[in-house]
């Protein structure tokens, strides 16, 4: 019941033709009964005795109640259908605006093809029923006792037929809807799983045409099919025993109905005309029912659906707003006093994990920040065999940054970079500890402002469908051209602006496929820079760019922003070599911060990291040439957000 008063509130404006909808079925319903009374009365009192004056008169009036039966029935299909498709357009709207409240753990919560088929077949599910509803579940009870209640009139030892029928075909119902309501609900589930195959598959089909891999993903896309087809098979193979049972049950009483009626009719108890209206209403009765069996399979059916959308509704965001918020950020000082953070969703088992501590921090096949709540698994010398595991991302951090100065945060993958600088712009609160910006909690400011002044350029970020400057002014609408111009000049985006097409008016395609990674992490500055945040924080955001533009970058940044706080993960040292200070992150704690002078001498984590690259000429992920380390086992995978 909280479910379906959940869902009706969404009805909004839309309750007018709801209610009217219902309405013009019952004058149509009314209509419909009566009209075969009147045919009975023309077979005989005008066609009997050869009286043609009741004929025409009768015949008449059978014509307008059709007449008046088509016109409410019109009425009624056009109400619901307004009724039905703006109830769907409201649980939709509501759906979309539910999840832009959402934290990033309310959103780990729900796949992202899950939530596209909640917000298209489960919400097109709903609105089916609710259309039948207002029309089908008023329609079919109605002509059901009318139509009894004529039978009964007309003729109470013959209404005994219909009423047998009745028995069968409800306890029929009752056995087959069950079953049928428990397959619906698993074939939802099998449509997330399609969905995500597509989704997948259309996202990454460069990548899948680059490894000839259509044939695996044909196979993936045939299992994911053939598991909704089998039960859909055994759905609509409940419901197909369900149409032949009700046909023979129609023959059944009309064959019974022509023979007791016939014996009426000799024996004169039971008039022609009666006996024919009689005919109809048994296959009106039966009709009846037979569209409230496939109400019930419908309503059975898009009650799973409602639990799944109004799951999505009424998740609540773990991130609120405080009652008195701050809208202003004073400075960017940042400060951790004793932080740490655990993320919520289950972490799946790890493969084993190589024997080298530097091997662990340097070396994963899965990508910093990738968006999974990933941590690394402690190795034998972290713990002993029988110690409990600590499985925080982030453990008792204490950090104290200045307003205005620039911080590199180094680290292998899964020691939690993105997760530490997620905490800042408040994307995730800390389970423990507390994070300040401005000399103020985080969580003491609207969400909104924070945000507005904490900027943050993601290595994934995306672009939009919409031209250049329509992507730039998501850091602020009201940003005039020139300004816009002033940020890319910055994020050194302008050189390659100026070649497009159209310049700043040219297209971005969906997802920014028109432009290579290092232009679109460069577009992805620029509009960061536009909010004229207090702190900046670069999550890896160059790692697609060279190291001139990179140098560029950096030095535009440090002589434009000289009062802006910037946070600037990296995979390359180059990148933060000329920061003020760098943190060193090692298995979610702090292992080093410093300035790079100081932690060349003092922190072996980073001093080795720095002769990797040195020597290599690569990313501090690269394993060393000398280091003992054995190779990652096949599959294996790290990661951190």
């Amino acid at each position: 019941m909280h479910v379906l008063k959940k869902l009706l509130g969404f009805v909004g404006s839309y309750k007018r033709d709801a209610w009217l909808a219902p309405l013009f079925v019952a004058c149509e319903v009314i209509l419909d009964v009566l009209i075969p009374l009147v045919i009975s009365i023309i077979i005989d009192q005008g066609i009997t005795p050869g009286n043609f004056d009741v004929v025409y008169r009768w015949g008449a009036i059978m014509a307008v109640m059709a007449g008046l039966s088509l016109v409410v029935g019109v009425m009624a299909g056009r109400c619901a259908s307004h009724a039905a498709t703006g109830f769907g357009a409201n649980l939709r709207l509501a759906m979309f605006q539910s999840v832009q409240r959402y934290s990033f753990s309310n959103i780990d919560k729900f796949s992202t093809p899950s939530l596209v088929t909640r917000m298209t077949v489960d919400v097109t599910n709903i609105q089916n029923a609710f259309m039948m509803l207002i029309r089908a579940a008023v329609r079919a009870p109605m002509n059901l006792i009318a139509s009894l209640i004529m039978c009964l009139v007309i003729s109470a030892r013959l209404s005994v037929i219909f009423f047998v029928a009745m028995l069968v075909i409800i306890v029929v119902m009752v056995l087959v809807i069950g079953p049928m309501t428990k397959l619906f609900r698993q074939v939802f589930t099998k449509y997330d799983e399609l969905n995500a195959s597509v989704q997948e598959n259309i996202a990454g089909i460069r990548v899948v045409k680059a490894f000839v891999r259509e044939d695996y993903e044909k196979s993936k896309f045939y299992k994911a099919v053939n598991n909704l087809y089998k039960l859909f098979v055994r759905a609509e193979g409940l419901m197909a025993f369900v149409a032949p049972l009700m046909i023979l049950i129609v023959y059944a009483c009309t064959i019974a109905l022509s023979w007791f009626g016939a014996q009426l009719v000799v024996s004169g108890g039971l008039l022609t005309g009666e006996l024919t209206a009689l005919f109809t209403y048994v296959m009106t009765i039966l009709m009846s029912l037979m569209m409230l069996s496939m109400l019930a399979a419908m309503i059975m059916m898009s009650l799973a659906s409602a639990q799944r959308v109004v799951e999505v509704i009424e998740e609540q965001p773990d991130i609120a707003d405080p009652q008195d918020p701050l809208f202003e950020v004073p400075d960017g000082s940042i400060d951790f006093e004793q932080v740490s953070f655990t993320y919520k969703r289950p972490q799946p088992a790890k493969p084993p994990q190589p024997r080298s501590r530097l091997m662990r921090k340097m070396m994963t096949s899965q990508s910093e920040g990738d968006g999974g709540p990933a941590t690394e698994a402690p190795g034998p010398e972290a713990a002993a065999p029988d110690a409990p595991v600590d499985d925080r991302t982030l453990r008792d951090i204490d950090l104290h940054i200045k307003s205005g100065e620039t911080v590199g945060i180094v680290g292998g993958t899964g020691s939690g970079k993105s997760t530490l600088v997620s905490l800042v712009s408040r994307l995730y609160d800390a389970d423990a500890g507390t994070v300040r910006v401005g000399g103020h909690d985080v969580r003491a400011y609207d969400t909104s402002a924070l945000r507005d002044q904490v900027a943050v350029v993601l290595q994934q970020n995306e672009l939009f469908s919409g031209t250049v400057l329509d992507n730039l002014r998501w850091g602020d609408e009201n940003a005039t051209e020139e300004e816009c111009r002033e940020a890319c000049r910055i994020a050194c985006a302008d050189e390659f602006i100026e070649r497009l097409p159209q310049g700043y008016q040219t297209v971005i395609e969906q997802g920014g496929t028109n432009v290579s990674g290092g232009q679109k992490q460069r577009l992805c500055i620029a509009r960061a820079l536009l909010k004229h945040p207090k702190v900046l924080i670069l999550d890896d955001s160059t790692s697609a760019v060279d190291t001139a533009t990179d140098a560029r970058i950096r030095q535009a940044l440090a002589g434009q922003m000289a009062d802006v706080t910037k946070l600037i993960i990296a995979q390359r040292v180059s990148s933060v070599e000329d920061a003020d200070r760098i943190l060193v992150l090692d298995q979610g704690a702090v292992a080093g911060f410093d300035t790079p002078q100081a932690l060349m001498e003092t922190n072996d984590i980073y001093r080795q990291i720095y002769e990797t690259q040195a020597k290599a000429g690569g990313d501090f992920d690269a394993p060393r040439p000398d280091e003992d380390l054995l190779p990652l086992a096949a599959g294996e995978k790290g990661g951190e957000r």
